[in-house]
């Protein structure tokens, strides 16, 4: 069954590019990339309660593994 989300493709794509945009014009390298990402990740994680974060990141995990 697929997985269906509460958000529009259009509303993601749209984020999605935005992030990109401020990482090309800030001229940064996949590894300063990576760093930026990585830590918005643990801040939008931190965000979640506690007794929620270890699942979420194993899925996000699951899913970026899953994505390359």
């Amino acid at each position: 069954m697929p997985i269906v989300s509460k958000y529009s493709n259009e509303r993601i794509e749209k984020i999605i590019q935005e992030l990109m945009d401020v990482l090309v014009t800030e001229s940064a390298t996949p590894d300063l990339a990576l760093m930026c990402l990585g830590n918005a990740v643990t801040n939008v994680v931190s965000q979640v309660p506690e007794e929620q974060r270890s699942a979420i990141v194993d899925n996000f995990t699951r899913a970026l593994k899953q994505s390359i």
